[in-house]
């Protein structure tokens, strides 16, 4: 990580101009991606648990959550897209998820996931974080072509409404739950070996967005 940060500043030719990766972009970038771990390790804890203990694995997952919607938040703040309100719909989608997952926890006795899975309408507060990982999930696979994230793109919405309108048999939630933490994991992984450059995009488009905004 030091020498990837030590590297010399590199320039590119934009669609709008040069310009010039630093140490701060390569910084953002690491933490981006540090907060996707966090999330994909959390997630893929919990639901291992979850298939190993089941219901006695449901107080602990509550913990877990909680640090699946930290390191996501943080790659929210620091993940760079060209479109800035987009940038904020997700942000704001993240922030209205944590805001009543915290209320749902702090008004039940039941584990967090016992409760919402046995309320389906809650996920119309708390599956906002989740629509905010799709986004990422979504901006991945159009920028990188990503198998996994291709996956998991419909793969999210459609157990979360599918569990909403009680369509989907228990045993084909599993499975997309099992996908959804396998493509998790697998997407994290790689993007931590990516090359880091890429990942923070043309620069040039993000000042000709700024100079036209203004």
């Amino acid at each position: 990580m030091i020498a990837l940060l030590d590297k010399e500043p590199q320039t590119y030719k934009g669609q709008f101009g040069d310009y010039t990766i630093t140490k701060s972009d390569r910084l953002e970038v690491i933490i981006y991606r540090a907060g996707l771990v966090l999330a994909a390790a959390s997630f893929a804890i919990a639901s291992n648990l979850f298939f190993a203990q089941g219901k006695a694995a449901l107080p602990a997952i509550t913990p877990l959550f909680a640090l699946f919607s930290l390191g996501l938040g943080v790659s929210l703040f620091y993940i760079h897209i060209y479109m800035k309100a987009l940038h904020q719909v997700l942000q704001g989608f993240w922030l209205i998820g944590t805001v009543a997952t915290i209320a749902i926890a702090t008004q039940t006795n039941e584990p967090l996931a016992l409760y919402i899975y046995n309320h389906p309408l809650t996920l119309f507060g708390t599956g906002f974080t989740f629509a905010a990982l799709t986004g990422i999930f979504f901006k991945e696979a159009f920028c990188f072509n990503r198998l996994e994230t291709k996956i998991l793109t419909p793969i999210v919405p459609l157990l979360l409404l599918g569990h909403i309108a009680g369509i989907i048999p228990v045993e084909m939630e599993q499975t997309l739950l099992g996908v959804w933490s396998i493509g998790f994991s697998v997407f994290a992984i790689r993007k931590m070996i990516q090359a880091i450059d890429p990942d923070i995009g043309d620069k040039s488009v993000f000042a000709y967005l700024k100079q036209q905004n203004s």
